[in-house]
Order: C-alpha cells, then sequence, then structure tokens
C-alpha cells in the first residue's frame, strides 16, 4: 500500500522556505499548509516575514491569517485544521507542501 504523498519544508527563520515552497507548488501541482504558529494570525506580517499574495504567485496557502490576534489557538486546533487542509488539497488531486 502506498502512502499519499507530502512534502513537508523545514529550516531556521528568513532561509527561504516560503519561495521554495511557492517553486516546489509550482512544479508538482502543490498547495501550500503554513505551520508557522504566528502567520495564523491577522496583521501580524511584519513581525513574522508573512507570504505577500504577490510572493504566492497564485499558490493556495492555507493557515495564514485565520485568526484575531486574540484568538485561542494551541496545537491540538492547527493539528485538526492543518489535517483539514491536506485532505482538501488531496481533494483538489494536488499534492499538500507543508
Amino acid at each position: 500500500m502506498s502512502l499519499p504523498k507530502l512534502i513537508v519544508v523545514l529550516g531556521p527563520t528568513a532561509c527561504g522556505k516560503s519561495s521554495l515552497g511557492v517553486e516546489l507548488a509550482r512544479h508538482c501541482n502543490g498547495e501550500i499548509v503554513s505551520a508557522d504558529s504566528r502567520q495564523v494570525y491577522r496583521g501580524l506580517d511584519l513581525g513574522t516575514g508573512k507570504i505577500t499574495s504577490d510572493e504566492m504567485e497564485g499558490i493556495p496557502h492555507y493557515l495564514i491569517d485565520i485568526l484575531e490576534p486574540t484568538g485561542e489557538f494551541n496545537v491540538a486546533v492547527f493539528k485538526k485544521m492543518a489535517a483539514e487542509a491536506v485532505q482538501e488539497i488531496y481533494s483538489h488531486g494536488s499534492i499538500p507542501i507543508v
């Protein structure tokens, strides 16, 4: 039995993960799930190095700007939301890139 494909991009802050993710997504029909603990919050663009709409190059991104800074967020909530995003990406026939 083969498992569905999933790509994970890891690295330190400001090493180019976002641009690499977009490049991979264009190359392999992927969509991106952000795993950044601060990019889920609206309005925290400067301190997080959040990818801009232009930098996304039309590639769908999930779990960015989904909560107000006053909203509660924890690993259990992230796990549920990320799993839902991954399933949605699979339903599009695309490869999730985390």
